[in-house]
């Protein structure tokens, strides 16, 4: 049974080449355009990962993060922040909120491919 990941940005270009990309690799994908619409679809699956963007509109992605955690379904499920963001302060504010690991935006689809193998095989 594949495993299923939600992915999280308010870009709707970003939510679906992560999206396809995920697929092509054999991975269900559960997309969300911000922190409130992954919230609201949380319950609707069991997720092996989850992959959102730091700046979004109505909840950003530390926020998001840290709701996640409180949850249990979903406390210890692995989070990668995929963002332009690259300064050593936000990723340690995303490392305090749970986050897992960081990918930098633009990335290579087979750099997202195996950044997620790593993480869940």
């Amino acid at each position: 049974m594949p495993k299923t990941i939600m992915t999280v940005d308010d870009s709707a270009s970003v939510r679906q080449m992560v999206a396809y990309t995920l697929r092509e690799a054999g991975y269900d994908v559960v997309e969300a355009c911000d922190g409130v619409d992954a919230l609201a679809k949380i319950d609707s699956a069991t997720y092996n990962l989850v992959i959102t963007d730091l700046n979004m509109p109505r909840m950003d992605g530390i926020t998001l993060i840290k709701e996640l955690r409180t949850k249990p379904k979903i406390k210890f499920t692995p989070i990668l922040m995929l963002t332009t963001e690259s300064q050593s302060e936000k990723k340690m504010e995303g490392k305090s909120a749970g986050a897992t690991g960081w990918i930098v935006k633009p990335f290579k689809p087979e750099q997202l491919v195996t950044v997620v193998k790593k993480v869940i095989g």
